[in-house]
Formats: C-alpha cells, sequence, structure tokens
C-alpha cells in the first residue's frame, strides 16, 4: 500500500504526540475552487505570488537545493537542541525564533520551517482565521480537522501569511504537512488533479519567497510532482515497503529527508545508504532525540 493509502486510514501517531504535546509547547514558549494560478484580492492583487511588500523576485538560482544524503536533525518539540553536528535542521515553523534561526545560520546551517498546508489546528495563533466552511472531518486527532484545498481563493492568503512568516524569520525552505488530503476521509469530494493543483500552489508561493520547498509524503504523485519541489520528507517508506517510490527525487539529485519511528536502525540504514536517503530513527513526539545510520 503507498503512503497515500495507508494515510487514509489517519494519520502516522507521531502527529498525535505532536498534537498532545504543542499546546503546552506554544504556553511555554509564548512565543468554491479558485483558479490554479492563484486568486485575487478584491484590489486585483495575487496574495499568493507577492514575495514581501516592494521587493523583487527572489533570484531561483539562489535557492538552496539540498544534494542526496544531506544529514539532518527533525525536532518539532521540547527545547531546541542546537548541537547536534549536521547541516540541515527541521523545526516548527510558530514555535522557533528568527533568533533560533540566526544562531542555526551562524552555526553553518541550513533551516527547514515546519507548517501545516493541508490540514488545520485549533492551536495555532492564527487557527481564528480560517472560516468554518474550509474545515472538514477531523484527521483523527482532537482539534485538527481537514481543509477544503479547492477552496484557493480563501486558503492562498492565509498560506502566503504563514510563508511570510518562515521567510521573515529567516528560514531557507519550507516543510509543508498534510499534502495528501485527496486519500483521506476529509469530508470534501478531493480529487487527485485538486491535490496536485494545490501543491503546486503551496511550492509556488514558497519559491516565490525564495524559499525551497520539500513534498511531504504524497507518494503516489511524486512523479508529477518532482519538478515542483527542490527536496522530499518521508515517514517511515521502509517500514511500509516504499522507499522505492522516492526514486524520482533521488534520481534528480534532491534530498529525501526520511524518518522511521519503530524499525531499528539496523533494519533500513542499509538500504538508506544504497538509495541515497538522508535516515533518522526518531521518536514519535518528534523531540531532539534521534539516531543515525
Amino acid at each position: 500500500m503507498t503512503g497515500g493509502g495507508r494515510a487514509a486510514a489517519g494519520p502516522g501517531p507521531h502527529r498525535r504526540a505532536l498534537r498532545l504535546l504543542l499546546p503546552l509547547l506554544l504556553a511555554l514558549t509564548a512565543c468554491t475552487a479558485g483558479p490554479p494560478d492563484g486568486p485575487s484580492d478584491p484590489a486585483g492583487r495575487n496574495p499568493s505570488a507577492s514575495p514581501g511588500p516592494g521587493g523583487p523576485s527572489p533570484d531561483p538560482a539562489a535557492r538552496w537545493r539540498p544534494r542526496p544524503g544531506t544529514p539532518w536533525q527533525w525536532q518539532l518539540t521540547g527545547r531546541l537542541d542546537p548541537s547536534v553536528d549536521v547541516p540541515v535542521y527541521d523545526v516548527d515553523a510558530f514555535t522557533t525564533s528568527a533568533a533560533q534561526v540566526a544562531a542555526l545560520h551562524r552555526d553553518g546551517r541550513k533551516v527547514i520551517c515546519y507548517l501545516s498546508t493541508g490540514a488545520w489546528e485549533d492551536f495555532r495563533p492564527d487557527a481564528d482565521a480560517f472560516p468554518k466552511a474550509v474545515l472538514g472531518r477531523s484527521n483523527g486527532w482532537e482539534g485538527e480537522r481537514w481543509l477544503d484545498i479547492r477552496r484557493t481563493e480563501v486558503l492562498a492568503p492565509l498560506m502566503a501569511e504563514r510563508l511570510d512568516l518562515c521567510r521573515e524569520k529567516g528560514f531557507d525552505a519550507v516543510e509543508p504537512d498534510n499534502m495528501d488530503g485527496y486519500r483521506n476521509d476529509t469530508g470534501f469530494p478531493l480529487t487527485a488533479a485538486d491535490q496536485l493543483r494545490y501543491n503546486r500552489l503551496i511550492a509556488r508561493m514558497a519559491r516565490e519567497r525564495g524559499l525551497s520547498v520539500g513534498l511531504k509524503n504524497d507518494l503516489d504523485q511524486i512523479p508529477e510532482l518532482v519538478d515542483d519541489f527542490d527536496f522530499a520528507v518521508n515517514e517511515q517508506c521502509a517500514q511500509y515497503g516504499e522507499c522505492h517510490l522516492l526514486l524520482p527525487f533521488l534520481k534528480a539529485g534532491k534530498a529525501v529527508f526520511h524518518a522511521e519511528y519503530e524499525l531499528p536502525v539496523e533494519r533500513f540504514c542499509a538500504q538508506s545508504r544504497d538509495l541515497g536517503l538522508s535516515s533518522l530513527r526518531k521518536e514519535y513526539d518528534l523531540g531532539a532525540w534521534r539516531r543515525t545510520c
């Protein structure tokens, strides 16, 4: 079964742990379908297209493009541990400060901005900005609901603000999550074409802001989307026998940042090395703990 089909049974258990931990973390840190090219606001501007007020479009040649095998750290909960000796960190958009991003940069790291772009989370500071009409069924966790990704005239401005946050904090890239709603029971009649259109919209919006962008899971659509994304992020492809589906990214010279939660490293590292995956063993809460190949 592909990653998309597996997701139809509900999100991975790490998201349950993350959902339970994030409200506490936030408290502690205090810190109808639109056109494929994006909607316009009442003034005729496209809110998804502007890289910033008055600023020129970023130079595509300057965008970060990680290569296969690039080591990484993925930490979405707990106090950020900047001591892991790797060139890439993937951290939460809202709970990571601009100062923390800058500190990672001073240590020579690239920093990826984690966002949920396909599901609504009631613990995010912008949760009230999402109209009820775009909120679908629960994705399996309390306080989280799928989004109607056909409604780009509503979602594009909201996602533009989130991507602006990533850019303003100094991130190099974005990891948009929940990008395979069409394979789930969302409450909306989403199609594969809807998902492709939305995923490409998110990718374009990120790139227009000078951010690299990764495709999260959505294995079935990799052949259609590999050219639109700069890298991939995958969970548990070894456990479910799916790692071969990521080959289009690797053959294109693009990194695949990969995590397993249940398999010991001895069960997947040989394959990871053969394919060129950037593989980690993580715990479901996605804290600082990690094991590598």
